[in-house]
């Protein structure tokens, strides 16, 4: 994992969010709705689902 990690917080609650990195971290919601700070990897895919809430992040190289 590299040594900046982007941390990604769905206050919408967005069922899907494409991301510019296969390597974050999930916060859930904003403190203090959050829920514990999970470090996820996406490979060897391009999606992966946070255990804790469930949203389904998506690699997308040009999102933003």
């Amino acid at each position: 994992m590299s040594k900046f990690v982007s941390t990604y917080i769905n206050d919408e609650g967005h069922e899907s969010i494409s991301i510019p990195t296969k390597e974050f971290m999930c916060a859930g919601e904003s403190e203090p709705m959050d829920h514990p700070h999970v470090f996820l990897t996406m490979e060897p895919n391009d999606f992966i689902l946070c255990p804790y809430c469930n949203t389904r992040y998506e690699y997308d190289k040009y999102a933003w």
